[in-house]
């Protein structure tokens, strides 16, 4: 299901949720591969999907990265501590065979200021993987939070192999000190 959650800045619900920034061609996590044409059908309607230039994981779970390939021109992008889980525990940080498979085939880089417009804002969030991060838009303030922090202040897992449990408390009080009018988590709990 898609929907605006502000002017120019679209949900599209599934088993995870993705986002899509129009003004910057970004995608926030690209979603399960269950909701593969969900997703395709959903932002044909809103862009070509070759235009989308950045594609931001908030960690690197199956259920958050299985689409990447319906970006043919994006560039791919997580936290070191991220990548550096992949490159130690593949499985444990993917944690779906088939999909750690397909994903080994594209160029991960290190999410950094300088790659994100600058009303973007990288906040290291460990707990639910050692490197989960959430993006802050400053300017409308919108937090989009992947698996750390959900609707009605439910906290993501922290039980899974990359997992950070001695940091979730830290970056839970980190996400909720922000001034958020909108939240915008990675599934819709």
């Amino acid at each position: 299901m898609l929907s605006e959650v502000i002017k120019d800045i679209y949900k599209i619900s599934g088993i995870s949720n993705i986002y899509y920034l129009k003004e910057h061609q970004i995608i926030i996590d690209a979603g399960s591969l269950e909701d593969k044409e969900v997703v395709r059908k959903n932002l044909m309607n809103l862009t070509d999907l070759k235009a989308i230039k950045k594609v931001i994981f908030t960690h690197l779970h199956y259920d958050h990265i299985s689409n990447f390939d319906l970006f043919p021109n994006a560039r791919f992008f997580a936290s070191k501590k991220e990548i550096d889980n992949l490159e130690k525990d593949p499985l444990g940080t993917v944690l779906n065979k088939l999909v750690l498979n397909n994903f080994r085939k594209i160029k991960l880089q290190e999410l950094t200021e300088k790659e994100i417009p600058e009303n973007l804002k990288i906040i290291t969030c460990p707990g639910h993987t050692s490197g989960s991060i959430a993006i802050y838009d400053k300017k409308n303030k919108l937090l989009f939070s992947g698996d750390t922090l959900f609707y009605n202040l439910v906290i993501g897992r922290y039980d899974l192999p990359t997992s950070s449990p001695k940091d979730m408390n830290k970056s839970l009080e980190k996400l909720t000190s922000l001034e958020i009018n909108c939240l915008c988590p990675g599934h819709n709990y």
